[in-house]
């Protein structure tokens, strides 16, 4: 049976789940509902189905707007919704590309990623975290960052995203924790003081992290290291050549961490080794929060 105050749906579809909220017209949340059906397992022309068999029953019976934002935007996605170029505010509902749909009740509209020239980069979904975190401190001038596999530094004045960079770190953890020799090194636990360490190690010596990932191996072999501390400090060593990098963007600057996990803790402890300025923040809503805003755009228009 149709949910008679649902108003919308708000979702964040990225490569591997999707994510779905239910909301009325006021922006309460009615229900959510998640999928692992990402954009790596789809073809275009399975997306509306996807929808329909989480929403079918909920619909009612006049176009119900679907706002989304990551990766069914891709080009191999539902359908590419082009980049909008830094710097800019974070792209709206105006920009938006709309998807087709055979089904009358669905009214779909994927937003844009970002993108920047030179160096080459681009974002998908993280520009909406960024449009809700901004949405609850529209004042902020300073630096996001948005730890993950692949970790988004932003620079944000004025309201724009001026300019970020994308490091691979997450991804670089997982080879090298999973399918390098150091696998039968690397265990689930942690050790603070060993990320640390890690962490001033390579901001100070970053053309040395060749060989201290091999120290990881060889110490465990002749010096019986635990393998939490070799976890910690292979995330260390990691982080810490990231930061050497990113240093423009933290560097002097107000710097946010949108997280509570323990990789945004990690971020912040490394941070912290340098005496930089930095807080974080749940970033549990800011997805949503940024999808709010862009259909607030869409009422506004209507």
């Amino acid at each position: 049976m149709p949910i008679s105050t649902l108003a919308w749906i708000a979702a964040d579809w990225g490569t591997t789940h999707l994510r779905l909220w239910l909301m009325d017209a006021a922006g309460t949340v009615l229900d959510r509902r998640m999928s692992d059906k990402g954009m790596g397992r789809l073809a275009p022309h399975q997306y509306e189905a996807v929808l329909l068999d989480l929403l079918g029953e909920d619909l009612p019976g006049q176009p119900t707007p679907v706002v989304i934002c990551g990766m069914a935007g891709a080009r191999q996605g539902w359908i590419e919704a082009p980049y909008a170029a830094v710097p800019c505010t974070v792209p709206g509902i105006d920009r938006a590309t709309r998807a087709p749909t055979s089904d009358p009740r669905l009214a779909v509209y994927i937003l844009p990623g970002l993108s920047q020239a030179q160096p080459a980069d681009v974002m998908r979904g993280e520009e909406t975290q960024i449009g809700g975190f901004l949405a609850g401190e529209p004042s902020f001038d300073g630096v996001l960052c948005l730890p993950g596999t692949h970790c988004k530094w932003a620079h944000i004045s004025a309201s724009e995203v001026v300019s970020f960079r994308t490091f691979m770190t997450g991804e670089l953890f997982s080879l090298l924790g999973q399918q390098s020799v150091l696998r039968h090194s690397i265990g689930t636990g942690w050790d603070e003081a060993a990320f640390a360490d890690a962490v001033t190690d390579t901001l100070s010596r970053p053309a040395g992290l060749g060989a201290e990932l091999f120290s990881i191996r060889a110490a465990q072999l002749l010096h019986g290291q635990s393998t939490d501390v070799a976890r910690a400090r292979l995330s260390g060593l990691l982080i810490g050549l990231e930061m050497a990098a990113a240093r423009p963007y933290w560097l002097g600057q107000e710097v946010v961490i949108l997280g509570e996990d323990g990789l945004a803790k990690a971020y912040e402890t490394a941070m912290k080794t340098q005496s930089a300025w930095c807080r974080r923040v749940p970033a549990e809503d800011t997805t949503l929060q940024g999808l709010k805003a862009a259909f607030a755009q869409l009422k506004a228009t209507q």
